[in-house]
């Protein structure tokens, strides 16, 4: 596979917190910048509408963040996702996931500093405040999911126990069946581990994802070091009509799904 991607034929997927915009203490604390949305709108316009966001949050969260200038979304990791159409798709959420949130609140009302985000099909709780308290954390997490049948969601300074089904990457393959992102190929770009999948299903479709941040074992192609240089990345890339990988460490053929390898 070539390290040229021509602009098109790409479809650009993007995670919000840590890719686009930086991440902050508080989830709700964020908002995109003018110029990161004036590069997102250029690059729906160049990209012929095919750009996605795959985030964490919700559907409605993306939207705050970042003014509604993206339609095609999936929230909370996939359970979420509005099509092209405009149309929503809703996994309901777990039986279990209003009890587990009740638990993570208590946990967080005896450590100040910890934050609980209730998202519907999940909870997520964030230590990045209290990064002492990580091993208690998760082996609570850990613990509900066991007594529950919820899935384990880990990130940067945050445990989240969601809903069973879609992840990044089965919202990534939806897309990809559906116009205008339909025969193109997809790139996606992330920071975090939630991202994994979004790499592979990327890489098992003909593309390939881009790691955002410090390196680390991933099945990412290559990677950027900042949000900052991502939207500096994705703007020279439509100036001269072609996503150069090797600017964004890219020097051999991506992974296959099944080989992470570690991101330098």
């Amino acid at each position: 596979m070539g390290l040229h991607f021509a602009v098109e034929r790409t479809a650009l997927f993007i995670d919000l917190d840590g890719t686009i915009v930086p991440i902050a203490p508080q989830p709700d604390g964020v908002i995109a910048s003018p110029a990161c949305r004036v590069v997102l709108r250029r690059a729906l316009d160049q990209l012929s509408g095919r750009l996605a966001v795959l985030s964490g949050r919700t559907i409605s969260s993306v939207d705050e963040v970042l003014g509604g200038v993206v339609l095609c979304v999936a929230g909370v990791h996939g359970l979420q996702r509005r099509t092209p159409l405009g149309v929503l798709h809703l996994e309901p959420p777990h039986a279990s996931v209003a009890d587990a949130a009740s638990v993570l609140e208590a946990l967080a009302k005896a450590q100040p500093g910890l934050v609980v985000e209730a998202k519907g099909p999940s909870v997520a709780i964030h230590y990045r405040a209290v990064p002492d308290a990580e091993d208690a954390i998760l082996e609570t997490v850990d613990r509900l999911a066991d007594a529950s049948g919820l899935v384990v969601q880990r990130g940067k300074a945050v445990a989240e126990l969601r809903t069973p089904g879609p992840d990044k990457g089965s919202a990534l393959g939806r897309f990809m069946l559906e116009a205008p992102f339909a025969g193109s190929r997809p790139l996606f770009i992330g920071d975090d581990l939630t991202d994994e999948a979004g790499f592979a299903e990327a890489s098992r479709l003909g593309g390939l994802g881009i790691l955002v941040g410090p390196a680390r074992q991933t099945s990412a192609c290559g990677r950027l070091a900042n949000p900052p240089a991502v939207l500096s990345w994705i703007v020279h890339s439509l100036d001269r009509g072609f996503f150069d990988l090797r600017e964004a460490g890219c020097s051999d053929p991506p992974p296959s799904a099944s080989g992470a390898k570690k991101a330098s």
